[in-house]
């Protein structure tokens, strides 16, 4: 596969994910966290869904089989049922109707993939191998390891600042702070703790 990496805002996301297990589940609490509206179609779903639907308007249940005529408006099509050949037909209908398609068991039946991902604040870590998610997901925990704390401190910092330059209109001080404070020593300065000296001057 040939990707095109491509960040979403999940407030305008509209996903279905077609399942209710472990896997569905972990799909559809994912998509959440990221503002998503989520709608899941499965007979029977895990006790942690049903909780988080209690509580939060964003995910609809529907407790039946899934039929054509429940694929709505969903931009994002997560297909996750325990039936391979339910899966393989499900995904060329949301295909043929031009939908983002992500099988999770079978991603050479989809369009879409989903990377393995690491959020610390608003850092966040996406690494995809193509058609080999453990790889990724290794790779995703070592590099989790190495872009820690102080990253997501930094990073928090940066966009206080930038809010603070934009907000008057000073893009030129922007512009500033950023040859200042992200130069090409930017890892060095904010694993060696320095970044935090720098970045006093700009508050």
């Amino acid at each position: 596969m040939s990707g095109y990496p491509l960040v979403l805002e999940g407030s305008v996301l509209s996903a279905l994910v077609i399942g209710g297990g472990r896997v569905a589940t972990r799909k559809a609490l994912a998509l959440l966290d990221t503002g998503a509206k989520v709608h899941v179609i499965a007979p029977v779903i895990t006790p942690q869904l049903e909780q988080m639907a209690a509580r939060n308007y964003s995910l609809r249940i529907t407790l039946s089989h899934f039929s054509v005529e429940q694929f709505g408006d969903a931009l994002l099509v997560v297909v996750a049922t325990d039936d391979p050949e339910a899966n393989a037909l499900i995904a060329a209908q949301a295909r043929s109707r031009n939908r983002l398609v992500n099988v999770v068991s079978a991603v050479d039946q989809g369009n879409c993939i989903t990377p393995a991902v690491h959020r610390i604040g608003d850092l966040v870590i996406a690494v995809t191998t193509g058609r080999v998610p453990l790889a990724a997901a290794r790779i995703r925990d070592r590099l989790s390891r190495m872009l820690d704390d102080r990253y997501a401190a930094a990073v928090r910092e940066l966009a206080s600042i930038r809010r603070t330059f934009l907000n008057r209109g000073d893009r030129e001080g922007w512009a500033e702070a950023c040859e200042s404070l992200i130069g090409e020593d930017f890892s060095e300065t904010v694993e060696s703790g320095q970044f935090d000296a720098r970045v006093s001057e700009w508050r």
